[in-house]
C-alpha cells in the first residue's frame, strides 16, 4: 500500500477504475495508450483521476510519448476528385517531414468516421479530418487525446484550415449579375456538410445585395448522379442561373439539362465550386471557384504534424485560404 508524503493513503488506479466504471486495464491504457481506448472514455478517466488526485506513473506517461512517423488523413469520399488535390498536398507535407500517410474514407458517415478514428488514436502521431461529418463535440473529444486538424470545417477551439467562403460566393454572384442575371438556383450538397452551410450563407447574402432572387433546392449527394437529381426541383421552377455546392453536382445538372433539351448556357447558365479537372473536360467547360485544394491539404498536415512535434495550438482563428472565379464556357449573359 503506497503513502503520500502527508501519510495519507495514495489513489491508485483502481479506485479511479472503480469510480469509472472500467478495469484497471482501461485506465492503465488510458494514460500510456491513449489511442488504444475510446476518446470519450479516456476523457472521463482522466476527469476522475485528476478529482481523486491520481497521478500516473512517469514511465507509464513515457510510453504515450513514443512517435509512430505516421499521419492518418481521415477523407469523407475517396472518389470524389477534390480530395485528390488535398491528398496530394498532404502527402507533400509528410514527405518534407519524414512521415507516412494513412488514408482512410468514411463514405460520407459520423458513425464511420468516429469509428475510424477511434481505431486511428495511438497508432498514428496526429490526425487530419477533412470535410468531417462528425458533430463538433465528437472533434474536440478526439483533439483532446491526439493532435488534430481539420480541413474544410471551422470547429471553436479546435485548429482549423478552410477556404474562404464568403469572397468566393460573392464573386460569383457579381459575375452572374453582370451578365444580367436576375434569379439563381443554388443545389445543396451534403446536409452535414459545413462547407454547404457556408456556401450557401455567402451566396444568400451576396444575391441580397445585389438584388438578385435565390432559391435553395437539395440537399443531394455530392456527385454527378447527385447533380442530375437536383434538376427536377429546378425545372418545376426555372431559373437563368445555378450554382452547384461543387463541379460534380455542377455536371450532373448539365447532363441532365441536355436530356430536357436545355443549352448551356445559352439557356442557362452554371457555375461549379472547387476547380477539379473534370470541370475541362465537360462541354461546355465549367465556370468554377478556384480553392488551393493542395495548399488545404499541405497547411493541414504540416500543422498536424507541428502539433505532435509538441507544438502549442492557437485555435482561436482558422487559417483561412483565398480563391478566385474561373470564367469558361459555362455561364453567359442571361437570354432576353
Amino acid at each position: 500500500m503506497s503513502r503520500r508524503a502527508d501519510g495519507k493513503q495514495a489513489t491508485t488506479i483502481y479506485d479511479v477504475a472503480e469510480k469509472a466504471g472500467v478495469a484497471p486495464s482501461t485506465v492503465s491504457r488510458a494514460f500510456s495508450r491513449p489511442g488504444r481506448v475510446n476518446a470519450e472514455t479516456a476523457e472521463r478517466i482522466r476527469a476522475i483521476a485528476a478529482e481523486l488526485g491520481y497521478r500516473a506513473n512517469p514511465q507509464a506517461r513515457a510510453l504515450s510519448t513514443t512517435r509512430t512517423g505516421m499521419l492518418a488523413v481521415v477523407l469523407a469520399d475517396v472518389t470524389n476528385p477534390v480530395f485528390a488535390e488535398v491528398v496530394r498536398g498532404a502527402g507533400r507535407a509528410c514527405d518534407h517531414a519524414g512521415y507516412t500517410m494513412l488514408l482512410a474514407e468514411t463514405e460520407e458517415s459520423a458513425e464511420k468516421e468516429r469509428a475510424m478514428v477511434d481505431r486511428a488514436l495511438g497508432s498514428v502521431d496526429a490526425i487530419v479530418l477533412s470535410s468531417s461529418r462528425m458533430s463538433d463535440a465528437a472533434i474536440r473529444q478526439v483533439a483532446k487525446v491526439e493532435p488534430l486538424v481539420v480541413l474544410n470545417r471551422e470547429v471553436p477551439g479546435v485548429p482549423c484550415v478552410i477556404v474562404d467562403f464568403e469572397p468566393a460566393m460573392h464573386r460569383i454572384a457579381e459575375h452572374l449579375a453582370g451578365l444580367g442575371h436576375r434569379q439563381v438556383t443554388y443545389v445543396a450538397g451534403p446536409e452535414a456538410s459545413w462547407a454547404d452551410g457556408m456556401r450557401w450563407r455567402g451566396l444568400r447574402a451576396a444575391t441580397d445585395a445585389l438584388g438578385l432572387r435565390l432559391r435553395r433546392v437539395g440537399p443531394v449527394a455530392p456527385t454527378v448522379a447527385g447533380g442530375q437529381t437536383a434538376v427536377v426541383d429546378w425545372d418545376a421552377h426555372r431559373t437563368s442561373a445555378v450554382v452547384a455546392y461543387n463541379d460534380m453536382v455542377a455536371i450532373g445538372v448539365i447532363r441532365r439539362m441536355a436530356t430536357l433539351g436545355v443549352r448551356v448556357p445559352d439557356d442557362v447558365s452554371v457555375v461549379g465550386f472547387d476547380n477539379t479537372p473534370v470541370g475541362e473536360l465537360v462541354t461546355p467547360a465549367l465556370t468554377t471557384v478556384a480553392a488551393p485544394l493542395r495548399a488545404l491539404g499541405e497547411t493541414g498536415a504540416s500543422n498536424a504534424l507541428a502539433l505532435a512535434r509538441g507544438a502549442r495550438s492557437r485555435a482561436t482563428e482558422p487559417v483561412r485560404l483565398p480563391t478566385r472565379l474561373i470564367v469558361r464556357g459555362s455561364t453567359a449573359k442571361a437570354s432576353r
